[in-house]
This record gives structure tokens, C-alpha cells and sequence, in this order.
């Protein structure tokens, strides 16, 4: 039967798989399957049939796939010998045989299905170029124009797909508003509903910062200066340590930049968040006192293999140190990844005072046990 006969859908096929990259066998498998089923679902047919396509001529045939029996229980599914063998006279019992069907205005049927499978096929392909150059972005900063902004999940135009902003992923001091144009840190790239790519974005994650230095300080993007950490409250503060191999380059000058201008485009972006820019250091203590900039430190008791530091301050920069609800200290102890325990001065020598004492009143009691 001439269901498909005519050669411009295989040249479809053929151009579908040259500039779209889906194999022409493929296409071709998905629409004799789509076949099937609409077959079945046209003409309420409970037969087994399988559909073949010339890959040639785009011709398809539709056939009703039979056993060989020697009594016919079934008529839609079996088919007994001695008819069988007026088909094919090698044909012997318990085999599968098939008989072409040509059954009325399945021509059309047959076209209609091809161009929906093609369209599918089409837009799958689309969707999965899509997704393929997005999830190659991964890590990278995006731009969009805000589409919906309602208190919940930020919905953002990237152009040729949807960025996604979940609660979790926002700076809490932000207001986010309808057509606004905003930046955004490129975690992940899903599949949404029905395949549909989604890209999920954030502005809240430290990796964004870490990306911003890259875009402003040009010493980053080229390797002269590494970002060792970062640690973030979003809206808030973040600290960053930067190190250089090159003695010669001021690591924290040169994000500063002159007068401040580089450090200051981030700050914009980030709508006004503080950021601490600080020296990485192989000394941990060094690295430590740094990290709780901008209080001044007067000491840092190691203990290496609990990744503890005890830190002691003069008075007037206890709170300073600390920061606002454990702010500056939370942060320091996120940059280094130790511990950190904060003392004043006078707090530091009273608890020196406390172990001196208990450390006599046990020797006198051992003497007097004696």
C-alpha cells in the first residue's frame, strides 16, 4: 500500500538529520510505532500489526502478525496452516506470519501521523539543542528580564529558555519586579514539564560572587590571582580570600582596584552587600586573624588537629569581632573552615586565672590526701 508514498518526506527525514542531528532510522522506528497505535486507536483494533517504511520511497505497509495454528481460536491473532501457506509455503506451525492489510483511509491516517511525529521530533531535537548549550553554561553568570515576581520563585526570559530563581535561591534584601533586567549564577539545567528545559538560577550562592571577581578583576580571569574561599550571608556580607604566587601582586589591592571602583561595581550589582576582601594565608593563624577583619587580633591559640583556634581580642573589638548576631565570626569560620572560638582580653585572662586557681586546689588536695 502507498500510505506515504512520496519522496519529500524522506528528504524531510534527510534534512532532519542533517541539520538537526536525529538519525533518519530513528525518525522513521518512531513514526511506524505512532503507526501502530493509530491503526489501533482509528479503527478500535485489538489485532497485533506492525507497520514497515521503505526507507527509500517513505512507502509504508501495514501488517496483521499471525500465528500458525492448526485450529484458529483467535481469528485476529491467529491464522491456521493450510491458509498460511497460500501466503508462504515454508511456512510451518507455531511460526509468526504477515499479512498486509490495506485497510480504507489509513493513507491519510498514515500522513497525518507522520507529520505529528516529525513535529515531536522536531521540538524534542530543539529541546534538546537547548539544553545541551544551557547545560554547558553551568557555573556561569546569565542575564534575563524578569517575567513573574510574586513573593515565590522568581520566573525569568533568557532568551530561548526559562530561568527558574527557587526562594532559597534569592538575596532576602532584594525586591524583585516584573521586566527587570538582573543577573543570575547558572546552577543547574533541568527537565521541566513535558521535557522542557528549565534553567535554575541563583543570586544568592557564593559561587556568584566568586564569578562577579572574575568578570571585574581582569588578574582573576587570568589566573595571576586565585579566590581561595568564600563564605556568604546573602544581602548582608560575604568575604572573599584572594592569594597570589606573584609577590609582587597585591592580591586584596588589586579587587579593591583604584579609589575602589572594581570592588565597587560588585557591591552594585549586589545591590550594596558588604564584602571583606582578604589575604589567603598557609598560616592558619595569619589566615584567621585576616578573616575577622575588620576587628584587630591580638593572638591565635592553634590546635591543629581539631581545626580549633581559640582567638583572643583586645576589649573594645570583642563585638566587633563577633559581629552582629555571630555575623563576622560565622563568616570567618566559613572562609577558613575551622573552628573559632572569640575571647577579650579580660575574658581570656580571667579564664587563666580560673585554671591557675583550680589547677592549686587540686594540688592541695592531693598534699592533703597524703
Amino acid at each position: 500500500m502507498k500510505a506515504i508514498d512520496n519522496r519529500e518526506l524522506i528528504s524531510a527525514l534527510d534534512d532532519l538529520e542533517k541539520e538537526k542531528g536525529i538519525e533518519k532510522s530513528l525518525l522513521i522506528e518512531s513514526i511506524e510505532t505512532a503507526l501502530v497505535t493509530a491503526y489501533k486507536r482509528n479503527f478500535n483494533s485489538s489485532d497485533n500489526v506492525k507497520v514497515a517504511m521503505d526507507k527509500q520511497t517513505g512507502e509504508a505497509h501495514l501488517y496483521a502478525v499471525k500465528e500458525v495454528v492448526e485450529t484458529v481460536e483467535n481469528p485476529n491473532l491467529q491464522i491456521n496452516l493450510k491458509d498460511a501457506m497460500k501466503i508462504s509455503k515454508k511456512i510451518e506451525l507455531g511460526d509468526k506470519i504477515d499479512i498486509e492489510m490495506i485497510p480504507k483511509d489509513f493513507g491519510r491516517i498514515a500522513a497525518q501521523t507522520a507529520k505529528q511525529v516529525i513535529i515531536q521530533k522536531l521540538r524534542e531535537a530543539e529541546r534538546n539543542i537547548v539544553y545541551t548549550e544551557f547545560n554547558d553554561r553551568k557555573g556561569e553568570i546569565v542575564s534575563g528580564i524578569i517575567q513573574k515576581a510574586d513573593g515565590a520563585t522568581v520566573v525569568m526570559d533568557l532568551g530561548k529558555l526559562e530561568g527558574i530563581m527557587p526562594v532559597k535561591e534569592q538575596i532576602p534584601t532584594e525586591q524583585y519586579r516584573v521586566n527587570d533586567k538582573i543577573k543570575g549564577y547558572v546552577l543547574d539545567v533541568v527537565r521541566g514539564i513535558k521535557g522542557v528545559p528549565q534553567v535554575i538560577v541563583s543570586r544568592a550562592a557564593g559561587d556568584f560572587v566568586r564569578k562577579l571577581f572574575e568578570f571585574e578583576i581582569p588578574e582573576i580571569y587570568e589566573g595571576v590571582i586565585e579566590i581561595k574561599s568564600v563564605s556568604r550571608d546573602p544581602g548582608n556580607r560575604c568575604k572573599v580570600a584572594v592569594y597570589s604566587e606573584n609577590e609582587n601582586i597585591d592580591p586584596v589591592g588589586s579587587c579593591v582596584g583604584q579609589k575602589g571602583i572594581r570592588i565597587q561595581n560588585i557591591i552594585n550589582e549586589l545591590n550594596g552587600e558588604k564584602i571583606d576582601v582578604i589575604e589567603w594565608n598557609e598560616d592558619p593563624a595569619i589566615y584567621i586573624s585576616s578573616a575577622l577583619l575588620p576587628a584587630k587580633v591580638m593572638a591565635v591559640d592553634i590546635k591543629e588537629e581539631e581545626k580549633f583556634a581559640q582567638v583572643i581580642v583586645p576589649d573594645n573589638q570583642l563585638s566587633l569581632a563577633i559581629g552582629k548576631s555571630g555575623q563576622n565570626a560565622r563568616l570567618a569560620a566559613r572562609l577558613t573552615n575551622w573552628k573559632i572560638d572569640i575571647k577579650s582580653e579580660t575574658q581570656f585572662r580571667e579564664m587563666l586565672l580560673k585554671a591557675q586557681e583550680e589547677s592549686t586546689d587540686n594540688v592541695q588536695e592531693d598534699n592533703a590526701e597524703e
